[in-house]
């Protein structure tokens, strides 16, 4: 079997202006990085703002499991099929994180014959829009100790300091730090710490910002600390703001890569949805609506964390209002999630499935709950038994939900013309009526304990002290008004990673709740949820190298 970089780097990449130039995109629009990718101008959308808006439909999943579910996979297979129909389809998908190709995660650019390519530029480096965040990010850092340095005239106090310094990789030794050692000459000694930059307010921002006026408005609202008062400090105190957006001006626009079948595909922006929001940029989706018949995007993790935030923050903010939601399923999770371990995920086991189907039941009603159509797909699988498939695709239809199976690993577009043509189906004679969750105006407490009941399924909540606190404070600096962004784990629907399936009777524990004034929303941190993620004991760092020719290995 082909490793996924070896069919990566055995297709035939089309220059990227022909890409453009057969989607009717001008090459006037482009601002190359090569022969093979490309930034998009503010003058394509600025061009085409009076088109009609595309049909806009997320990929989601079901919660991931260590046999993987292949969600991006699927998202740039059904966009290669949807091509294949003859319907002007664009993908736009986050930028990968160099922490997980480094730790746990290997490559994240799809898979098989579903990736983007170049997918070793993808995953590594890239247009250097995350190295630009790490760097606007740590220049309001370096800017804040500079200032209490040089007189602290604003007054800050050290020890009420809430912004962190970030990188983009997983390093846990830097989750707690003391910076201003040595002396005078080093500036205020004072306990810091980093965090991965996709979790990073900067990256929030990035995501949610429609152009450089609307970045330094969002920059300029960022609270980096406190004063002795307990007043907030900004980034516009700091007098950073400027600084930030002149880094940030190249990132901010939307990269264009293709496909294995040289569909377009823009890439831009990454925050986990884990512990951020978990959606590729506004500006990445609006500029795909403008110049397709159907945009497909997709947001991280299981429905319970990417889809809720897409539709209660993205969605919101941006005023999208999606026609279709794509639910990727495995048979494997399945028997996972009903109980099947690991090394025995292969094996056929039909009482597992029914089990496990706990888990893709709750997450169907949830999206169901945001008003819209919901397709559910099976990522297949070799090892997938008909009476187990049919068995899923009957309990499927009971609950409303359409159903078909994706073969686009192993056959691409073509494998995945049949999902394809069912979404058509829906989307021609299903109408959405989205709706958010949740009012934003409603109290921080209400707004948790709705998410935390009707989509992870909790019977409480209990909030730490500190997490109180900071409620309070927000209260009093009227914040309270933004919608939450819950940081938590992925492979459970409680905050617990041990609990599989659809637990019940549980209870949320809320450990700390932090401000994004710039970012427009309210994180709400749970169980041992981490902003800074650790490697494994064998990360995959160890099996990545390059050739004496150049070529790159080992990123799967």
């Amino acid at each position: 079997m082909k490793s996924d970089i070896r069919i990566a780097q055995e297709c035939e990449l089309e220059p990227i202006v022909k890409v453009a130039e057969d989607f009717g995109i001008d090459e006037k629009y482009l601002e190359s990085y090569g022969r093979y990718k490309a930034k998009i101008s503010d003058e394509l959308y600025n061009d085409k703002k009076d088109c009609p808006d595309s049909k806009l439909v997320l990929v989601t999943a079901v919660n991931p499991t260590p046999a993987g579910e292949g969600k991006t996979t699927v998202t740039i297979g059904l966009a290669q099929a949807l091509n294949r129909l003859g319907k002007k389809t664009v993908v736009a998908l986050r930028e990968p994180s160099l922490g997980p190709c480094m730790g746990v995660k290997g490559g994240a650019a799809g898979g098989g014959y579903s990736q983007v390519v170049p997918m070793e530029d993808i995953n590594l480096h890239f247009t250097g829009d995350i190295h630009a965040m790490t760097t606007a990010n740590n220049l309001l850092s370096s800017m804040i100790d500079n200032h209490i340095m040089h007189g602290n005239r604003l007054g800050i106090d050290p020890d009420n300091i809430v912004w962190r310094r970030s990188m983009d990789l997983n390093d846990r030794t830097l989750r707690q730090i003391i910076v201003g050692l040595g002396g005078k000459k080093n500036g205020v000694t004072r306990e810091g710490g980093f965090m991965i930059t996709v979790a990073s307010e900067i990256m929030a921002i990035m995501c949610l910002a429609e152009n450089i006026r609307d970045l330094k408005e969002m920059l300029s609202k960022i609270i980096v600390a406190y004063d002795y008062n307990g007043n907030p400090i900004t980034a516009k105190d700091i007098k950073a703001v400027g600084a930030m957006a002149a880094l940030l001006k190249d990132a901010l626009k939307p990269n264009l890569v293709q496909t294995l079948e040289h569909t377009p595909a823009i890439i831009h922006c990454g925050p986990f949805a884990n512990i951020a929001h978990g959606c590729n940029s506004v500006k990445a989706t609006k500029t795909a609506m403008k110049i397709s018949d159907i945009t497909i995007t997709e947001a991280g993790f299981g429905a319970d964390l990417g889809a809720e935030k897409f539709f209660d923050i993205k969605c919101r903010k941006a005023g999208l209002k999606p026609d279709a939601a794509v639910l990727v399923a495995t048979v494997r999770a399945l028997r996972y999630n009903g109980g099947v371990p690991k090394d025995k995920l292969d094996e056929d086991d039909l009482e597992a499935v029914k089990k496990g189907f706990a888990n893709l039941k709750k997450h169907i009603e949830n999206l169901q709950k945001f008003g819209i159509p919901v397709v559910v797909t099976l990522n297949h699988f070799v090892t997938d038994h008909d009476e187990e498939t049919d068995y899923i695709r009957e309990k499927c239809e009971e609950l409303g939900a359409a159903f078909e199976i994706a073969e686009v690993w192993e056959k691409g577009g073509e494998g995945g013309e049949a999902l394809a043509t069912k979404l058509l189906e829906v989307l021609e004679t299903k109408k959405s009526k989205f709706k958010p969750l949740y009012d934003q105006e409603l109290p921080i407490k209400e707004k948790i304990e709705i998410v935390a009941k009707n989509i992870y399924g909790a019977k409480d909540v209990a909030l730490s002290k500190e997490a109180l606190a900071e409620i309070d404070r927000i209260e009093r600096l009227g914040l309270s008004n933004l919608p939450i962004c819950v940081a938590k784990t992925q492979y459970s629907l409680s905050d617990d990673p041990k609990l599989l399936g659809c637990p019940k009777d549980f209870t949320l524990n809320i450990r700390e709740i932090r401000v994004s004034a710039g970012a427009g929303f309210i994180v709400v941190l749970t169980g041992n949820i981490l902003t800074m993620p650790g490697l494994p004991a064998v990360p995959a760092a160890e099996n990545i190298d390059i050739t004496d020719d150049g070529k790159i290995t080992g990123l799967f």
